[in-house]
């Protein structure tokens, strides 16, 4: 698991990034503008950031370049735009970040190129950077990737293996002399009842096994009557 910093001036695209990344069993922080991203990277180094490019009081391209002369760029840096022009993103790229995402994001895009992201190694940038930094970031880099990846996989086996079959027997159980509405409420509380179960409670993972978008998956959780608003035990 790794401890990732958001900034973004906009409180949606903040909010959103939080609930996928805390999902996922990472730390998350956020911050709406450089000047509170300065200070939570003076507070601590994150293991990875993602960076809004048009900020309002300075743009996220122009703090890259600040913490590249400062030699605080230590971490992977993912920069974030709905307008940003290829020479932007070039000029990103070339400063030191490590990829770039175009908003809206979609999940699939977003936690791939994260999980990239902290799997390389980052070279620090600036003069001042300290020459052990690239080993450093990568010692710290690899494991957060493996645990990150493999405790979904773990946890889905063994939910999978123990909610099945209680799962399949209410199926079985679904009166089929009463309207079809009614029926098919049945099923899908017991359908996504599942998928809560075998995801440990990762909205993320259910999102992506049922294919539906987050935000009608929510709705339909809500319509059914199902909470689903305890988080995985182990991202406490």
């Amino acid at each position: 698991m790794a401890r990732i910093l958001v900034v973004d001036d906009e409180i949606g695209i903040r909010e959103l990034l939080s609930e996928i990344l805390y999902d996922e069993g990472h730390t998350v922080e956020l911050a709406e503008n450089a000047a509170q991203a300065r200070a939570a990277r003076q507070r601590a180094r994150p293991d990875l950031v993602l960076l809004d490019i048009w900020m309002p009081d300075t743009d996220g391209v122009s703090l890259l370049r600040e913490w590249g002369s400062q030699g605080l760029l230590d971490m992977p840096v993912i920069m974030m735009s709905g307008h940003a022009t290829v020479d932007t993103a070039v000029e990103a790229t070339r400063i030191g970040a490590v990829d770039f995402l175009e908003k809206p994001i979609t999940l699939q895009k977003l936690l791939k190129t994260i999980a990239a992201a902290l799997a390389r190694p980052v070279v620090s940038r600036g003069a001042a950077a300290s020459a052990a930094a690239p080993a450093n970031a990568a010692m710290a880099a690899a494991p957060v990737i493996q645990s990150s990846a493999a405790t979904p996989a773990v946890a889905a086996a063994a939910e999978a293996s123990v909610a099945l079959e209680p799962h399949a027997l209410q199926l079985s159980n679904i009166p089929l002399d009463q309207p079809l509405r009614d029926a098919r409420d049945e099923f899908e509380r017991i359908y996504f009842e599942y998928h809560l179960a075998r995801e440990n409670h990762s909205m993320t993972r259910v999102s992506e096994r049922t294919g539906l978008e987050r935000t009608h998956l929510y709705r339909k959780l809500k319509q059914l009557g199902i909470d689903a608003s305890r988080r995985r035990q182990e991202s406490r």
